[in-house]
């Protein structure tokens, strides 16, 4: 009898250790899973939706784009789909969508990344004004930017912020840049604009009044050529319009020719490069831009690029991200870069420095007298016979 109660005990206890050891391996994966972290959502998400000619166009977009770049690197962000795999971090997470050729998706890119929950969306080009305007009362909780649009009634409280600049004062500078290098030469300036409109005569008159004032030949008719390459979107997007107006202007006694036409200005540069011409570019530094990349046709662009009007596009981007990301919300209404607030300028790198050394110690007085109010730019090329009667 005793020996049966053993053999039972030894049963008994055989049973429990089985039990244990079988609970205990079970219980380990779940307490695993429940040890193992979740990964963390980012902490906010701003998206970009660029304009036609989308990343790569070396000039306007490609500015945009450098803007999330920095927020990503000073922000310990992301850019998500991103070629270049832009990853600092995961606490913001950037995102860039691009346009049909034709733009008639605009309002679906600002649509999709309103519902996948961004944060900041900014619309890049003034085409988005009328879509991002609709997507905006859908979406109250989602703050939109809209670099160089333009919506009526906006206040602080409103969910949508107008990104301007003041392109007319950066294109003073390089007019005044063209004119002082053009008193060697002895030729005519150029400008060539994308889609006419009251924003690109905004670099047209701020180009010429630049000229004007450093060069008195300049003020006589028929010194100054412009032309624009049409008459909608996809003026901003057709180097070989660009490229027949600059050959044209430049057949014409034109030695330097400034353009503010997007994509389209890679026409004017192979222009400039096949006649041995000068050109100023717009928006970004197109001329180190070029000269960095891997094209070699390009590469021999930028031997004739002499600077860039700089659109700080990417500054207009980086700010307001930050002001996202800093305060939980962005102020809505109207808000302008200027030359006092490098919003606008010129470019001057590696390559190109030398050649703007003769010139660069008296364009940066005129950006001194610009920011002081001594000099008042006019902002469309019908104001310069007022312009010039009240300043010369």
């Amino acid at each position: 009898m005793k020996g049966k109660i053993k053999n039972l005990l030894w049963v008994g206890l055989l049973a429990a250790a089985l039990f244990t050891a079988v609970t205990l391996i079970s219980c380990k994966p779940k307490e695993a899973a429940k040890e193992a972290k979740v990964p963390e959502a980012p902490k906010f998400k701003i998206g970009l939706a660029f304009d036609v000619g989308g990343r790569g166009d070396k000039s306007f977009n490609d500015s945009a784009y450098a803007g999330i770049v920095h927020l990503a690197k000073d922000f310990k962000g992301y850019i998500a789909g991103d070629p270049d795999k832009v990853d600092f971090g995961k606490e913001i997470e950037l995102k860039y969508l691009e346009p049909k050729s034709g733009g008639q998706d605009r309002e679906q890119l600002l649509r999709i990344m309103a519902e996948d929950g961004y944060n900041l969306v900014i619309g890049v080009g003034f085409m988005y004004s009328d879509a991002l305007g609709k997507v905006a009362k859908d979406f109250p909780n989602v703050h939109f930017g809209i670099i160089d649009g333009w919506l009526p009634d906006l206040n602080e409280n409103s969910n949508i912020t107008c990104l301007g600049f003041t392109e007319h004062e950066g294109s003073f500078l390089v007019g005044a840049i063209a004119g002082l290098k053009n008193k060697k030469l002895g030729g005519k300036l150029g400008f060539i604009g994308g889609m006419d409109m009251p924003l690109i005569h905004k670099f047209q008159a701020g180009f010429y009044a630049g000229a004007m004032y450093v060069d008195p030949k300049m003020r006589e008719k028929g010194m100054l050529l412009g032309q624009y390459c049409g008459k909608d979107g996809s003026a901003f997007n057709d180097p070989k319009t660009g490229e027949s107006i600059a050959i044209n202007m430049y057949k014409q006694g034109a030695t330097i020719i400034y353009h503010a036409a997007g994509g389209s200005g890679n026409g004017l540069f192979k222009a400039a490069k096949d006649m041995d011409k000068i050109a100023i570019g717009v928006d970004s530094d197109q001329g180190y831009g070029y000269a960095t990349g891997d094209n070699e046709e390009e590469k021999a662009m930028a031997k004739h690029i002499l600077t860039s009007m700089l659109k700080r596009v990417d500054n207009a981007v980086y700010l307001t991200g930050k002001e996202m990301i800093d305060n939980g919300k962005v102020v809505g209404g109207y808000t302008t870069f200027n030359l006092k607030v490098d919003g606008v300028g010129y470019a001057q790198n590696e390559f190109n420095k030398d050649k703007l050394a003769d010139v660069k110690a008296e364009v940066d007085k005129l950006k001194e007298k610009i920011i002081s109010g001594e000099i008042a730019v006019p902002d469309n090329d019908s104001q310069l016979p007022d312009w010039m009667a009240k300043t010369f």
